[in-house]
């Protein structure tokens, strides 16, 4: 049978910024199905969805409160269900977004777990002592900036949170939190979707012994959290028993599979290579190496002949946009000496990313050759943006609305009385997805006929 995610091209729709069908300023589900014509008319295979699943939205649906049910700014099951049909019938797959690393604090497993140390869900998260001075247990640090550990009084203890402390890290060495993610897998399995993909894959587990991370060599960078090695709190061996209870669940399925998202590693390609090599893994993997500087024909290649020198077998999985990094004709355009707004430039990195040998994802607004949207500092959001201002922007600029019209001030992502939850970008108007769609020499006209060449040829 073939594998239909093997070389396949994937489009991710991040749900805030797609689409708003009910005229909140929010993209939501229905919005989302009432636009899968164009979607399907690129001539990708299927679709990714970012969370919509229910969340306090402290990190915009990645902070996750209920893994079942979907929380009521997207819409409702029955949205999602009607999405699905609608996909399915256009001929699109389906893969939705799991976070396993960690949870909402507002999670009822979370709320258990912090009241007592004897309840019955006293060790589903990452509890330490403090040390003899009351400091944390260790040096570890979150990715938002400060400590990796808060502090609770409920149990005088800390607990830890690679991100913010709204999202506390799940043990993932207890049997019964693994059951508990598989059981979450298998809900959505049997709703029909296609396939999951995984966040930060390789942070399932953390040390026991919570040692030390040592410093980074070499030039410090200017986030904390980019000055350590992190050896202990991510990439640990006993998260692939975690991965293999997962594949065994998938191959319960058929034609399902499980694309990992896997955070910035010393070994990148080795990285994907160990979570991706062997029918106990994930079935592919995509890591940071093509959407980070620097860039150019010797960073490509290297990861290409890097993967195949060190596995014939492992399936890699590539992009240079998400909702997490610069957009990519922003980030690359002084490297290649290009104007971001260039659309022979977007044209060339749609054709690269999209020759290459792997499964591909094609993020949002990429086949509109949308540059990164200049977000003021009143309106950002995002935590992240708003903890490394202004030397870091943060995420907010390759998350604004899509742009479907050029008449309009929202763009035709919601109605122009309504404030967007982020700003339209008045550059992204100009390049709307009904202008392109009248231009036989657009970015949106060169996607399709790529793509369709693409599917042409097996090589």
């Amino acid at each position: 049978m073939t594998e239909w995610w093997r070389g396949a091209v994937i489009y991710q729709i991040y749900p805030r910024s797609f689409a708003d069908a009910n005229g909140d300023g929010v993209g939501d589900l229905p919005g989302i199905t009432a636009r899968l014509d164009h979607v399907a008319s690129l001539g990708v295979d299927g679709i990714w969805l970012s969370p919509f699943f229910v969340s306090p939205m402290k990190d915009f649906g990645y902070d996750v409160a209920d893994y079942c049910d979907v929380d009521p700014l997207f819409g409702s099951l029955a949205d999602f269900d009607e999405l699905l049909a609608r996909a399915h019938k256009l001929g699109l797959k389906v893969i939705i977004d799991q976070v396993y690393s960690h949870s909402s604090d507002r999670h009822p497993w979370f709320t258990e777990s912090r009241e007592s140390r004897d309840n019955a869900k006293a060790d589903w998260y990452v509890w330490a002592d403090p040390k003899p001075d009351g400091t944390p247990p260790n040096n570890w640090l979150a990715v938002f900036g400060g400590p990796a550990w808060t502090w609770d009084s409920r149990r005088r203890q800390y607990y830890l949170h690679n991100f913010l402390p709204e999202q506390p890290d799940l043990n993932l060495h207890h049997p019964d939190v693994q059951q508990a993610i598989l059981d979450a897998a298998a809900f959505w399995l049997d709703r029909g979707v296609d396939g999951c993909r995984i966040d930060v894959a390789n942070l399932f587990c953390h040390d026991p012994r919570l040692t030390d991370n040592p410093p980074k060599p070499g030039p410090a960078g200017d986030r904390p959290y980019r000055m350590q090695q992190q050896l202990y709190n991510r990439g640990r061996p006993e998260t692939l028993a975690v991965v293999a209870r997962l594949r065994r669940l998938l191959d319960r399925y058929p034609d399902r599979m499980a694309v990992a998202e896997l955070a910035r590693s010393e070994d990148t390609i080795g990285t994907m290579i160990e979570y991706t090599d062997g029918p106990d893994r994930y079935h592919t993997a995509y890591s940071f190496v093509l959407m980070a500087e620097p860039f150019g024909p010797a960073v490509v290649r290297d990861a290409l002949e890097t993967m195949l020198r060190r596995s014939k077998a492992a399936w890699p999985s590539w992009a240079f946009s998400n909702h997490d990094v610069i957009r990519a004709p922003s980030r690359w355009a002084s490297i290649a000496h290009a104007d971001e707004s260039d659309p022979a430039f977007a044209k060339l990195l749609i054709a690269l990313l999209c020759s290459l040998r792997g499964t591909v994802f094609l993020y949002q607004g990429e086949e509109l050759g949308l540059p990164q949207a200049d977000v003021p500092f009143e309106r950002l959001v995002d935590p992240e943006g708003i903890a490394f201002w202004p030397r870091h922007r943060g995420r907010d600029g390759a998350r604004t609305p899509m742009p479907w019209r050029q008449d309009a001030t929202n763009a035709g992502f919601c109605p122009d009385n309504v404030e967007p939850w982020l700003p339209v970008d008045h550059r992204h108007i100009l390049l709307a997805v009904a202008r392109q769609q009248a231009d036989p020499q657009s970015v949106l006209a060169f996607t399709r006929s790529f793509l369709a060449w693409r599917k042409r040829h097996p090589a």
